[in-house]
């Protein structure tokens, strides 16, 4: 039941589950979501002075990797439990699973548990989206999405409807996962164009979006498939060892990162000297560095993901749940009636040692 009450100030956790979350996003619509995430994050990066920033932490393994991702600011404290395991699908296990917390910060009391995988999908759009509007030509229609796996849908969904691409040119090199997109994408109004090659869905593309599993090194974008104007839109390079674009198509035009110190290490970047010129999207947003400069100018974001974007996504989701009443409050932590004995809510009418004795 939401919300709780009590007679003290209580500890109790709004959880919500993988399930609930699903509801949620089709009770507030899916649309909404976007777009409401997309305004959190701007709302954020706006306020970037004001967190206190690392890389995640990151251990890794031969089949994939798990990470944990810190950020607070003076009020609220968030994280996220992140793995990356490409080999997963053929055990029937998603790639990608995750989960956050939301805590307060003046207490360290978690306010909210959530699944973040169906969300992380959404944030991630989310932000590929608010960086597009700073960095694509603004009329662009066109997109190139190579990479049809899980993430692939919330991409085309949020350009649609917060950018207005009207096309998407389609390539995987798992034709199943096109006819799965193309699928699940009926009747939204886009115009679907299945491909045979990466450089047949990027010709005439105005953005390219590059969102593929594999923790390998390669080249799913090279520099002679970029025509000038193109906004590159690079989401799949997230871990060192991995990337998709070429250093050809780096040095095409200028490259927007989120945190600089995390995606030298992860991005596509990590390919470059460490002093390879890179802004970081705030400074776009803050105007204190300009976006796009022309029509013909190539843009890049190399995007591998950020702590500050599960935030901003945590409070989305956060707050509505509040609103429309979701969500299950559970006893994470327990409830003292002395907060000096936790050994206290051990014992019960008949004490468990002195049974035993």
């Amino acid at each position: 039941m939401y919300p709780l009450t009590a007679q003290k100030p209580s500890v109790a956790t709004l959880f919500l589950s993988a399930p609930e979350m699903v509801r949620l996003i089709q009770r507030k619509g899916l649309q909404q979501c976007l777009g409401g995430i997309a305004d959190a994050l701007r709302a954020d990066f706006l306020r970037w002075p004001e967190f206190d920033k690392s890389a995640r932490v990151a251990n890794h393994s031969a089949d994939g990797v798990i990470e944990l991702m810190p950020i607070s600011d003076h009020a609220l404290y968030s994280f996220k439990y992140v793995n990356g395991h490409p080999k997963n699908t053929r055990a029937g296990l998603s790639t990608v699973m995750a989960f956050g917390v939301l805590a307060d910060v003046q207490t360290g009391t978690p306010l909210l548990l959530s699944e973040l995988t169906l969300t992380t999908a959404l944030r991630t759009a989310a932000t590929s989206a608010l960086a597009a509007r700073a960095l694509a030509r603004p009329d662009s229609r066109v997109m190139a999405l190579i990479g049809n796996g899980a993430q692939s849908e919330f991409q085309a969904l949020a350009f649609q409807h917060l950018l207005g691409i009207e096309e998407v040119r389609l390539f995987d090199v798992d034709p199943a996962a096109t006819a799965k997109l193309m699928h699940n994408l009926q009747g939204t109004g886009l115009k679907l164009v299945p491909c045979a090659s990466t450089a047949a869905a990027v010709r005439g593309a105005d953005i390219v979006t590059t969102v593929t599993a594999d923790k390998t090194n390669a080249t799913i974008l090279s520099g002679d498939m970029i025509e000038p104007g193109m906004h590159i839109n690079g989401v799949g390079g997230d871990c060192p060892g991995k990337t998709e674009l070429h250093r050809d198509v780096l040095t095409r035009g200028r490259v927007f990162v989120e945190y600089a110190p995390q995606s030298r290490v992860e991005g596509d970047i990590q390919q470059m000297p460490a002093d390879f010129p890179v802004t970081e999207l705030w400074q776009v947003l803050a105007g204190q560095q300009p976006g796009r400069l022309s029509a013909d100018e190539v843009t890049v974001f190399d995007s591998v993901g950020f702590a500050l974007e599960d935030y901003s996504a945590l409070r989305f989701m956060h707050d509505a749940a509040r609103e429309l009443h979701m969500g299950e409050m559970i006893a994470l932590i327990p409830q003292l009636d002395d907060p000096k004995n936790l050994f206290g809510a051990l014992r019960t009418a008949v004490s468990p040692l002195r049974r035993a004795a």
